[in-house]
């Protein structure tokens, strides 16, 4: 039988027959229902048939049988830890070459090797030619921030040569030379490769080329039907649930899809330790040939790298200043150098965003401050690191800025007021575009806090500081 399912039944009226008694019967079938309720056996059907007056469909909750039908999703629905793919992606890195080649990466070359900006496919060219071994390297001048807990997306577009010598070798991927993960592609072959610094020694040994992609492998026989067709244009994906030992997830967006190839498994498989030093890592593009001259070229067009499930954008603050006076500061169209940071030789690595600028003058006069990056400094001492954080060292023995780099930041103190400062932080939280980058060669940015006055025949005088955000701290 069904439950039933009736209301209260109603009360009597009061003409023509015993309202008590009434009442009294009522209240009679009321308890033989409530036991009926509570020692009825379910039909079957009974849930599904009520999901289908409310769904039209059968509700897609309950089978035949009815019971319960599980709801999944696809797995590329879900971001590196599990969660449904939401919410807005939060952006730590975009790259697309739209008037000129995108200048957040750094290029190096070799022999043959040459870039080129494509103007009406905003594109760069990385081309090897046939008269010579060569090479190009393009990586983000930038390392992108990893939080634990947050999965991390990144998204390559690229269109690679078809060549299949073995002296011809294309890599793209979230890597450098000690750590990451990239798509490779040398003597025809095309594979993921997971590169680790564990042992203190980038090794490569840990790979899986086409043929042993463990997910789809695009050859046609997997679960999409598709073929990985190296002519065209591609759309690289990878997410890192890093943790030092999550899975790494590698595959392609094709028609739409997300399509993973492969997937990097550590947690209780493998190994018996991190499978990387780092998931903070820079976007790389890389093309080489090696003992003989291959003419070839890889297309680099766009990158993206995204953190899922959320970003804590929330950092104490560090601050580097000058405590002794600097003196004579007069009109000069160059600054003059009160305090610089910039990253130690061994945190090259490091997320490093400037904040807020500074300064106290201690002679009445107009000033103009402003932070300046990568200017040429005379006489710079960078021995010292900033007491509360060994992974950036700071300068305030410069004594002149031989050429003035790039003023990213201004401020203005008149001669009636106090003190200034001139915050360097976007209103809606870190501005990524200012964090300290390393250049192939392993040079670091450099940020300056500059003081000039701006009128007068009274030199100023004064003191500052530079605070700063470390979030590899």
């Amino acid at each position: 039988m069904s439950k039933i399912n009736n209301v209260r039944l109603p009360n009597a009226a009061s003409q023509g027959y015993s309202a008590e008694q009434f009442n009294q019967l009522v209240r009679s079938l009321e308890q033989v229902i409530f036991q009926l309720n509570n020692t009825y056996s379910p039909v079957v059907t009974e849930d599904k048939d009520s999901a289908y007056a409310w769904y039209g469909d059968g509700g897609g909750f309950m089978d035949t049988n009815g019971l319960p039908v599980p709801i999944s999703f696809p797995s590329t629905s879900l971001d590196a830890f599990g969660r449904l793919r939401v919410s807005e992606p939060y952006s730590l890195f975009d790259s697309q070459s739209r008037y000129a080649a995108d200048n957040q990466f750094d290029t190096s070359t070799s022999g043959t090797g040459t870039s080129t900006f494509n103007t009406n496919q905003s594109s760069v060219s990385l081309a090897v030619t046939g008269a010579g071994v060569g090479s190009v390297v393009r990586q983000t001048y930038r390392n992108m921030l990893y939080q634990p807990g947050k999965g991390l997306l990144v998204l390559a577009t690229f269109k690679m040569d078809t060549g299949t010598s073995a002296n011809l070798d294309q890599k793209v991927g979230y890597f450098n030379t000690q750590n990451g993960v990239f798509f490779r592609r040398t003597g025809g072959v095309n594979s993921f490769v997971l590169r680790s610094y564990t042992s203190g020694t980038a090794s490569d040994a840990r790979f899986a080329n086409q043929a042993d992609w463990n997910t789809d492998k695009l050859d046609g026989t997997g679960p999409s039907g598709l073929t990985l067709d190296l002519s065209h244009p591609q759309i690289l994906w990878m997410d890192f649930e890093w943790l030092g030992v999550g899975t790494v997830r590698c595959g392609f967006i094709i028609n739409g899809q997300y399509i993973v190839c492969h997937t990097f498994e550590t947690a209780n498989v493998y190994g018996t330790t991190v499978y990387m030093t780092t998931a903070i890592l820079p976007v790389r593009y890389e093309i080489t040939t090696t003992t003989s001259a291959v003419a070839a070229t890889l297309t680099q067009i766009c990158a993206s790298v995204v953190s899922e499930g959320g970003f804590e954008a929330i950092s104490i603050e560090h601050v580097a200043r000058r405590t002794t006076i600097l003196n004579n500061i007069n009109t000069a169209a160059n600054f003059l150098p009160v305090v610089s940071i910039r990253l130690a030789s061994t945190a090259l690595g490091a997320v490093v965003l400037p904040n807020r600028i500074q300064f106290q003058p201690t002679t009445l006069q107009n000033y103009e401050i402003a932070l300046i990056k990568n200017p040429v400094l005379t006489g710079a001492t960078w021995a010292a690191t900033v007491p509360s954080d060994s992974n950036v060292e700071f300068d305030v023995a410069a004594t002149a800025i031989a050429t003035a780099g790039t003023i990213v930041q201004t401020g203005y103190i008149s001669s009636s007021g106090g003190g200034g400062q001139a915050d360097t932080v976007a209103p809606t939280g870190f501005n990524w575009d200012q964090q300290i980058g390393v250049s192939l060669g392993g040079v670091s940015d450099i940020y300056t806090l500059g003081v000039r006055t701006i009128s007068g025949a009274t030199t100023g005088d004064g003191v500052g500081s530079i605070s700063f955000y470390d979030l590899t701290q």
